[in-house]
């Protein structure tokens, strides 16, 4: 039995000379995008991130079980949790469970265990993959290359946050469980994979040098 197709009837092909000057543009503006620690708790609409969450669930997935879940928070009494437990973590971290070569990588950014932009910034995004469930969220379904998958959307939240004029900053706090049970979700079939601050830039937000730094198109590119 042959499945159902739709035609593919919005698919745009523009001139070369367009595609280069439409290439050239889309780089200019991910260029600008970068990661901060200081954030303004100027407030964000909660319809702007809802299409940024749209945006990220077009993303391409195994089989198009959509393994994802996000989890908008502008709660401060969650945020707080979010950062209490965060923190802890965070001490014994830098502490030394991270390992000297990992500190000494972190050193030109700056970071530490204080993370007061857990509370300061107006959204925080739980992004939860789904090992189980399928279209229909069954819980028993199996998904497929969950974490590819995951990953591209996370990708396409940060770009869609981005283009929308907001700034983010990813945060992976290990062991990150403490999100499932203040979020309310399922420790069987689902997995915290990554917590996103987004928000306006602080006034005195600033970019580490060694951020700044990206690696030559002769380095991330080979042509066959």
């Amino acid at each position: 039995m042959t499945e159902a197709h739709h035609p593919l009837n919005d698919f745009i092909e523009y001139p070369q000379d367009e595609m280069l000057k439409r290439a050239q543009a889309n780089y200019a503006e991910v260029k600008r995008r970068h990661s901060i620690r200081k954030f303004s708790d100027k407030p964000v609409p909660k319809e702007i991130i809802e299409q940024c969450i749209l945006a990220a669930g077009t993303a391409p997935n195994g089989a198009n079980h959509q393994p994802w879940h996000f989890v908008a928070i502008e709660s401060a009494d969650i945020k707080a949790q979010i950062r209490k437990e965060a923190e802890a973590l965070e001490q014994a971290f830098y502490s030394g469970r991270a390992g000297e070569e990992w500190l000494d990588a972190l050193k030109p950014l700056g970071t530490n265990a204080n993370k007061p932009y857990l509370e300061h910034a107006p959204w925080l995004i739980a992004i939860f993959s789904q090992k189980r469930g399928g279209q229909e969220e069954d819980g028993q379904t199996t998904n497929y290359y969950v974490h590819e998958s995951v990953g591209i959307a996370t990708g396409f939240l940060i770009q869609a946050l981005h283009h929308a004029g907001l700034a983010t900053l990813t945060h992976t706090p290990k062991p990150m469980s403490f999100l499932t049970d203040i979020c309310g979700r399922d420790k069987e079939t689902e997995r915290p994979f990554m917590l996103l601050i987004a928000g306006y830039p602080a006034d005195d937000a600033t970019i580490p040098e060694h951020a700044i730094n990206k690696k030559s198109l002769e380095q991330i590119l080979t042509l066959l």
